[in-house]
Parts: structure tokens; sequence; C-alpha cells
């Protein structure tokens, strides 16, 4: 297949295609499979380390700790020794997928309720120069998904909200931002994610639009991102069986096969009828939404014959490439389309300049200035959501509600074992509240003992957790207190800083707020906005009352 390399996405010129061409010849047929891989990088492990430098894969992908340069060290380390430019990727987020030693970043959902798209815009340069001062040259952002189906656990936070109106504003401005910076942009999750409310990284789920649908929806999202340049797209484990079941000889799962290792839907849909020349990466291929459909000896030569340039991640690099390996001898893949998939990865590689003499010398600290941080500040403190107060019990004080319960489960975070704790309780105390957090020697919850009890929730969108919702057994640790509603007789709070649907397993909760991420950041906006310092926004970009008609009451 000829690409053209002068046109979009990658728009380069004579020398920059000539390079691509040369770094390809000089690639031995062992290279060019092991470049196809891109790998995880959790910490600067020195052996983890020297196994990823010794395989030599294209990119990496980088899950930053706490200290900015020794994660800058690392990366600038993999990328001294690589055989050709390194790609390194995050998912930069916002929210507790920034980057941790830079700023507290709004996440996609609160950036869709505050509904600023300068901002969003603004926000997400921020994020590719500090992205770029550590050595990060790619982003798997933003989402394209429609957070359809409330109980989402995995759309939720992560995207734009449920309007396909909003998503399409917000995202091609998150992607203006990260690719003006020279960070390339990647649109996900093909062919769309939303309408099913299980988990891709436990099971494939199913895209069920019809193509009229799809086409007014994702179809319309997809179709911008590429008129706006973006240079990749992130192909998953998502099926759409209304492009695939009317074909002929299609019959059984098929129509059911993961987009990320479907030639109809990444091949024929997405780089035919939508056009688009850039790079496809695969979902992570770790995930059960892949690995319950086929074996990886079988799905891993499929992610390439079916239109993925990149593979993404892997637990064991050299079992993958001899799966690899065996998969040319016995002709399942081929030469030209390895040749194919690196030229498009070389090509992202020259259009982000990576190709040309310093472009990896170590980048000048990213140092925010005041405008960045009241922006921030700004976008942060405009975010949370009043979603309903039918008792009029806000604003806060400590002379109406100085004793206060705080039931909470915590923090929620998927690479972290336990729970982090909320900052809030003690804002709050700080403010001359007699705090109390709930355990099991709390005792009974009466009127007499307390003046407000305020629910704290942390669940924001998670890997790997089929579904979010209210665990009155956990959050009280005893099945009779489960099923006790005191807010008749103390008023009572409800505050989400993540999962935005709460109401449904708690409707009668008088008072509720979204405040869509747990930072440390939006906690202090929401503790100022509940003693009155503020004004709550009123523009939810999903429907908090998750379609629950009692809720709103």
């Amino acid at each position: 297949m000829r690409i053209d390399l002068a046109s979009a996405p990658f728009h380069l010129d004579a020398a920059a295609r000539d390079w691509v061409a040369g770094t390809l010849a000089r690639l031995s047929p062992d290279q060019k499979l092991r470049q196809l891989f891109n790998l995880r990088i959790n910490s600067p492990d020195p052996a983890f380390m020297a196994m990823v430098r010794d395989f030599g894969p294209g990119g990496i992908t980088w899950h930053p700790g706490p200290a900015a340069e020794a994660e800058k060290a690392g990366i600038a380390t993999l990328k001294a020794a690589a055989a050709t430019p390194l790609l390194v990727a995050a998912d930069l987020e916002g929210s507790r997928m920034s980057l941790p030693f830079g700023l507290e970043l709004p996440n996609p959902v609160a950036l869709a309720a505050v509904d600023d798209v300068a901002a969003t815009e603004a926000i997400a340069r921020l994020m590719a120069r500090e992205a770029r001062a550590v050595g990060i040259n790619w982003t798997f952002t933003p989402v394209l998904d429609i957070n359809a189906a409330f109980r989402s656990a995995i759309v939720a936070t992560r995207g734009f909200g449920a309007d396909p109106e909003r998503i399409l504003r917000h995202a091609m401005a998150t992607l203006r931002g990260f690719q003006a910076e020279g960070v390339a942009a990647t649109a996900k999750h093909w062919p769309g994610e939303g309408y099913d409310d299980r988990d891709q990284h436990l099971v494939t789920t199913i895209n069920p639009l019809s193509m009229p649908e799809w086409e007014a929806t994702f179809g319309r999202l997809y179709r911008a991102a590429i008129a706006e340049g973006v240079l990749s797209v992130m192909s998953a484990h998502i099926a759409l069986p209304a492009f695939v079941r009317d074909r002929p000889g299609i019959s059984g799962p098929e129509p059911f096969r993961p987009a990320s290792i479907s030639p109809f839907l990444t091949r024929d849909l997405l780089r035919g009828r939508l056009g688009f020349g850039g790079l496809i990466v695969s979902d992570a291929t770790p995930m059960a939404g892949l690995g319950s459909w086929s074996r990886r000896a079988e799905h891993l030569p499929e992610l390439l014959t079916a239109g993925c340039d990149v593979i993404l991640f892997s637990d064991d690099p050299e079992a993958d490439l001899g799966h690899l390996r065996a998969a040319i001898a016995d002709g399942r893949l081929d030469r030209a389309r390895v040749d194919e998939a690196l030229t498009r990865q070389l090509a992202l590689k020259a259009r982000l300049g990576l190709h040309l003499p310093g472009a990896d010398r170590p980048a000048a600290p990213f140092a925010p200035t005041e405008a960045d941080r009241a922006l921030v500040d700004r976008v942060t403190r405009a975010a949370p959501t009043l979603v309903k107060d039918v008792r009029q019990t806000l604003p806060l004080s400590p002379a109406r509600h100085r004793r206060v319960l705080v039931m909470t489960t915590g923090i929620v975070f998927p690479f972290r074992p336990d729970p982090l704790p909320f900052a809030l309780p003690d804002m709050l105390a700080a403010e001359g509240f007699e705090v109390t957090l709930h355990g099991p020697a709390t005792g009974d919850v009466t009127p007499d003992r307390f003046d407000l009890v305020l629910y704290l929730f942390g669940d924001e969108t998670l890997l790997t957790r089929g579904r979010i919702f209210l665990d009155w057994l956990k959050l009280t640790g005893h099945f009779g207190a489960a099923m006790k509603r005191s807010w008749h007789d103390i008023p009572s709070v409800m505050v989400s800083f993540g999962f935005p649907y709460l109401l449904y397993d708690a409707p009668r909760m008088p008072t509720a707020i979204n405040a869509w991420c747990t930072t440390e950041s939006m906690q202090r906006a929401v503790a100022d906005l509940l003693l009155g310092r503020g004004t709550w926004n009123r523009n939810s970009p999903v429907d908090p009352f998750a379609g629950a008609p009692d809720s709103r009451y």
C-alpha cells in the first residue's frame, strides 16, 4: 500500500520523507518487528529499564512517578539507546492521570462541565508543555467516547460527557492544544465506546448503533478529528456489528470481533470510508477485551493485518516477538505489511521533528506562570456542579452544622492498592467544624450527636472495575446500618468527586453535588462553595439523575 507522507496528517517535506525511507531501509527484519511494539514503563527500575532498552521497541508508554528529574533521566536513557527516535506516550487525561509532579488539572468531564472551549485548549497546552519537559511526545487523548450508558464505569470521567456536540467542541480543542505544542494526539476509543456499560479491560464491548446512528454520532466525531489533523487513532477492543454483519460470508461471532483485530472496522471503515491516513495504535493488548477473543499467538499478528501500526504493551516482549516471527514464517503476516506499519510510525516521528539534529536534547524544566496557575484555579473553581438542594441545606456554617459526620470510602485510584484519604474533612475542621470520620466505633447516627452528615465519594473512572455504585454496606460497615437513612432527621449532603451517577443509588438524597475529579484543588473549591464562597455551576455534561425520575426530588 502506497502511503502519501506529503499529505494529511503528516505533511512531510522531501527531507523528512527521505529520512523515513532511509531509516526503514537500514533496519534489519528483526529490528522492524521489535519496532512495532510500544512497551509500558511503570518505574525506572534498572533491570526493567535494561530489558526495554535491549528489546528495542519503537516507543514506550510512561506511567510517571513523583520525581520529575528521575523520570526525565529514565526517558533520556532509553532514548539514547533506541534504534530510532523513541515515541514516548502517556494518558494525559487530567486529575489523577496528570503528571504527579505537575499542576493539578481538571479531567475531561470537569472541563465539559465548565464548557469553556478556550480554557480546555489552554489546559491541553499546559499538559503538553509539562509532558514535553520530561520527554513525552505522544498522548493517548482526546477521548471521543459518548457516556450514553450511565453505568459505564470506564467512560464516565475520562470523556467529555453524554452530548456529542459538547464532546465535539472540547475534544477538538484538546486535540488542537496538544498538537500545537508538539505532542501528537490520539482519538480514542475507535469505533466508539459508551453505549455498552461494560469495560473493555474485562470484556469485548459492543457499540450497538446502526450505521446511520453511528455516522451521526461517532462518525461525526472521528471525521472532525481527522479534518482537524489528528495524528493517531487508537483502535480498541470494541465491536461495531452494524458495519460487519451484512457482508458476504459473515456468520457466527464475526460481527462481534474487536475493532483492533477487525480489518472491516480498522482498514475498511477508518482508513477507507473515513480516509484516515495517520498512525493507528491498538489499545492495550493485555486487556481481556482482546484476550477473551483468541490466543495471543493468533491475535498479535491479526492486529497488524487488520491495520494497527503499533502493538500497545506486552507482558512478555520476547514471547510476543516469537509470535510475530511465527506469523511471518507461515504467511499469516507479510513483510510488506510490517514495512507499511513502520512507515507510518516513522512518519509520526518525523512529523514531531524527532529526526532532526538535537531533537533529543533535554528539555528545559516546565515552569508554569502565574497566569497559568490562575487559569487552572479559575477552571477548577468553576467545575463543581450543584445537582440539587431540595431542603436548602447550603451554604453550610459552623453555627448551624457544627458537628459533621463524614461518611466515605475514600479516593479509589486504580494504580494504588488502598483508597487515599480526602483532604476536605481537614479543610472543614480548619473552618471551625467539629468533624468525625465514620468508623466501627461511631455508634448511632442521631440528631442529638450530629448536625450534618457529609457523604464523600472519590470513584473516578477506573480500569478493570466493572461497576461503580454507592455501596451502602461498604460505606456503613453493617447490613443493618446499610438500610438506614438519616437524612429525614439530619441535614445530609453527598459530594461525588468522580462518578456522577450516584443518585441512582440514593435518589432521595436531599443535596447532591458532582465535583468530577478528586484532586486536592477540586476539594478546596468544593469546601469554599459549601461555605457560600462562590457560585455553584449548574451546567452538567451528563444526566446526573441517571434517568431515575424520583432522583430529582
